[in-house]
């Protein structure tokens, strides 16, 4: 399918389903609203399933690998051979992530979509759509409007690969040097913010390299004046080719009625770039923590979702997403549990307003 098929294709989150849901809980044995955010995804998730009775045993987290040409301006205080290591980690499944995701019960499905050095292991998918990543952006675009679509179209293709084995859950991931340059770049543009208010120091920059951040964000949009109305225009300009990828994960999963749950900074930039082409897309997503990133808690507020943990994370890898799959599942055992009828106790009514 072509991406403008793919985004008529996509419908919203039924409203119907959503409502049965609610009204599953208000039966729990347990007074109401007493799981907070969790009932509210479990009635998000009905609403993209399409049903109030549904599960989510089969889980995979999502990394797409991929670096970044701005890191020659001095913006991260890696080099781009720590993608490469990483991913070559998580193919053998001993990152941090991949340690996570054993734990919460998740396939990690890493792919490269445009690592500057290629990780020739099976354990990650080699969907690069450019060998040495993106253009510095400070200097040329990151990438062209043809590659920005095709990377995207690699996102959706691997949220139906995994739907078609029966993955009901999917968390996004990614792992590439120079990353949240290009997230705070994109956020600068979509949200209409300085690049002072939407940048942060990412893995631990210094002083000096947060202000050579900064100065490369001013630069780059100065230089290619990206349109936000025009979603392929700010990735292909500004974006990654993992930007890319986690905005086609989100079309994927609401095209094949799954949901997503968000990551950190990086995959909320994806995220909004998705909803920015398709904004029924936006009822698929679940927040799972506020990403310590100063854009943080812009653009989950502009994605309209609140986060489940607030912890300081700020890892990225997708672990953000994973760590809360857990607590999903603690949600669900509750959801599908005793009724105030099989606990033999009256039910609690609503006393006040917003209960």
């Amino acid at each position: 399918m072509k991406l403008s098929e793919i985004v008529h294709a996509i419908a919203p989150a039924e409203s119907a389903a959503m409502a049965r849901a609610e009204e599953k809980w208000s039966r729990v044995g347990k007074p109401l609203g007493s799981l907070g955010l969790l009932e509210g995804m479990v009635v998000r998730m009905a609403g993209i399933f399409g049903t109030e009775d549904f599960s989510i045993g089969k889980k995979a987290v999502v990394p797409f690998c991929a670096d970044n040409g701005v890191v020659a301006e001095g913006v991260t205080q890696t080099g781009q051979e720590v993608t490469a290591a990483v991913a070559g980690n998580m193919a053998r499944r001993a990152s941090s992530v991949c340690r996570m995701a054993q734990v919460a019960g998740a396939e990690v499905y890493p792919v490269d979509i445009g690592m500057a050095s290629e990780v020739n292991l099976p354990g990650i998918a080699q969907k690069c759509v450019r060998r040495g990543g993106t253009g510095n952006f400070v200097k040329e675009l990151a990438m062209t409007r043809e590659e920005a679509e095709a990377a995207i179209l690699v996102g959706v293709e691997t949220a139906q690969l995994l739907s078609e084995r029966g993955v009901k859950l999917l968390a996004m991931g990614e792992m590439g040097i120079g990353n949240t340059t290009t997230s705070a770049a994109v956020l600068s543009v979509l949200l209409e913010r300085d690049p002072r208010e939407m940048t942060g120091r990412g893995a631990g920059l210094s002083d000096a390299g947060l202000q050579r951040k900064v100065k490369a964000i001013e630069t780059a949009l100065a230089l290619h004046r990206p349109d936000k109305r025009d979603t392929l225009d700010v990735l292909s300009k500004v974006g990654g080719f993992d930007l890319a990828g986690l905005c086609g994960l989100v079309l994927g999963g609401a095209l094949c009625r799954v949901p997503v749950l968000l990551d950190g900074l990086i995959s909320c930039a994806a995220a909004l770039l998705a909803v920015n082409l398709c904004p029924a897309a936006g009822d698929c997503l679940l927040a799972s923590h506020l990403s310590a990133e100063p854009a943080g808690r812009p653009v989950l507020d502009a994605l309209g979702v609140k986060p489940l943990l607030q912890a300081g994370m700020r890892l990225g890898e997708g672990t953000g997403a994973v760590a809360v799959m857990p607590i999903l599942d603690m949600a669900m055992a509750v959801y599908n549990g005793d009724t105030f009828d099989d606990l033999k106790i009256e039910a609690y009514t609503p006393q006040s307003e917003g209960f």
